[in-house]
């Protein structure tokens, strides 16, 4: 079968049809049951945080290493020529030259966008301001599936900041390709933008909006819990902080017993420490899941075909 993903960039989530989508996860799947160690030989990945990451930035450079590439790159801006006042553009052009695909985080909306156009290598987005994370997005279905053995049919509560929340927005726009039905939970000033009502909507998909957590735990299957994205909130915004949900133990006595909690990380303090240890915590493993779901990714992007 042809691969349709060699040499693409994921810039949105909107960039992958859904048969790419399930091929991606597919990948993942087979290769955390059975790991792989040279589909990447002789590759060099450019990693570039403009931005400050943890989870993304370590399980890509992991994922990378595993299947024999290379990583080059930097996490500090500070330390790279933009500092100089080097623009975005002339910076991705020389990285280009250096690496076969580049993976890039940056504050700025757009500016995967405009590394895509500018590079003539694959480009990832790694998270561009309150746009789009695409790699999130596809980890996070790649974790519904594996917990919940399917996708068709699932109950998803998004809670916390869904107007700035990036994650939010690609696994929002991933999700309106299969039949997933949404319980938005949040406060009014940080509600889903309406583009994305528009989406779902256009897409038949079910969704409400709620106040309060205990009024749907008993109806979902994914409860997804996120921080409010202080750094990008603004004056009237802040107010929103004094609602904020906190998820505690005696709001889950409700809860179906095959409910799973995610979280893209970091956690503030939206969940109690407490749930770590409970059946429903699934974040932890979410995060492991990365490094398997964004090999089975670089592998697709720079392998024409698979054995």
């Amino acid at each position: 079968m042809k691969n349709t993903l060699y040499q693409k960039d994921i810039v949105s989530i909107k960039d992958l049809t859904r048969d790419q989508i399930l091929t991606i996860l597919k990948l993942a799947e087979k290769l955390k049951k059975k790991p792989a160690s040279n589909l990447l030989n002789n590759k060099i990945i450019a990693h570039c945080f403009f931005e400050a990451s943890t989870r993304t930035r370590l399980s890509f450079e992991t994922a990378t290493i595993k299947l024999g590439g290379k990583v080059i790159g930097f996490a500090d801006p500070e330390n790279i020529s933009t500092k100089k006042g080097e623009s975005l553009a002339d910076t991705i052009q020389v990285i280009n030259s250096y690496s076969d695909l580049i993976v890039i985080r940056h504050p700025k909306d757009g500016a995967a966008r405009l590394a895509a156009e500018i590079s003539d290598k694959p480009v990832i987005n790694a998270g561009d301001g309150a746009n789009q994370h695409p790699t999130q997005a596809l980890l996070d279905l790649f974790t519904i599936q594996e917990c919940q053995k399917k996708l068709a049919g699932i109950n998803i509560a998004l809670v916390g900041d869904l107007k700035y929340g990036r994650t939010v927005h690609s696994l929002v726009e991933a999700c309106a390709l299969f039949d997933i039905r949404f319980f938005l939970v949040a406060p009014e000033s940080l509600t889903l933008p309406p583009q994305l009502w528009n989406l779902l909507k256009a897409n038949n998909i079910k969704f409400s909006f709620h106040q309060s957590l205990d009024e749907i735990i008993s109806k979902i299957d994914i409860l997804y819990m996120t921080r409010l994205q202080r750094e990008r909130l603004d004056k009237t915004e802040q107010q929103a902080q004094n609602s904020q949900h906190i998820l505690v133990p005696a709001l889950l006595t409700k809860a179906k017993a095959n409910l799973k909690i995610l979280h893209p990380l970091p956690r503030v303090d939206e969940i109690d420490p407490t749930i770590d240890k409970s059946p429903f915590a699934y974040y932890f493993q979410q995060a492991a899941n990365a490094v398997w779901l964004r090999q089975a990714l670089l592998t697709l992007l720079l392998n024409r075909s698979l054995s």
